[in-house]
């Protein structure tokens, strides 16, 4: 088994028992920290809102 781990229970401290094994890949929870991202995350929530009030299916809908 392996696990492949980009969040942590209390970011940004990692248990030091996870950095000692060798089937876990550890990478940094920063997918978000650039300005064109945090726009793409802004219209998906209007997309969601108007999709929500207007009877279309959100973009990004949790069943």
């Amino acid at each position: 088994w392996a696990a492949g781990l980009d969040v942590f229970e209390n970011e940004p401290k990692i248990l030091p028992e996870l950095l000692e094994l060798d089937n876990v890949v550890l990478a940094p929870h920063a997918g978000t920290k650039t300005m064109a991202a945090r726009d793409e995350m802004g219209l998906e929530v209007i997309q969601n809102i108007l999709g929500f009030y207007f009877d279309s299916f959100p973009v990004s809908r949790v069943v």
